[in-house]
C-alpha cells in the first residue's frame, strides 16, 4: 500500500516498510508518531483521494533518527560595489520509517 503524506510544508510519496527523510520532526529516536495529513492512498484495488485529507486515515512511523543535509552554499553579490557575502547552510532532517498505512 502506498501513499502521499504531508509534513513540514512538503508533500512524500511512502510506502509500508520504506524510509523517508523529512523535515525536522519533535521527537527521540526510537520513538513512534502518527501522521493524519494523508493527500492519497492507493494500493491493490483502492485508491482515496482526499479534498484535502483522506478522512481517518494515518501514517505510523518509526522516528530512525535525526541528522543534517549536504551542505549547500549561499553567495551573495552586488557587480560594481565590491560587495560578496559567502554563507554555508544545512538542513536539518529526521529519517522515519513506515510501519503502517491504515484508513
Amino acid at each position: 500500500m502506498k501513499a502521499i503524506i504531508e509534513t513540514g510544508g512538503f508533500q512524500f510519496p511512502v510506502e509500508q516498510g520504506g524510509i523517508v527523510r523529512v523535515p525536522k520532526l519533535a521527537g527521540d529516536a526510537g520513538s513512534k508518531i502518527d501522521i493524519d495529513r494523508v493527500l492519497l492512498i492507493s494500493g491493490g484495488d483502492r485508491f482515496l483521494l482526499g479534498k484535502p485529507y483522506v478522512e481517518g486515515a494515518k501514517v505510523n512511523a518509526e522516528i530512525i533518527g535525526h541528522g543534517k543535509g549536504e551542505k549547500i552554499t549561499v553567495f551573495k553579490f552586488k557587480r560594481r560595489r565590491k560587495y560578496r557575502k559567502t554563507k554555508g547552510h544545512r538542513q536539518d532532517f529526521t529519517e522515519l520509517k513506515i510501519l503502517a498505512i491504515s484508513v
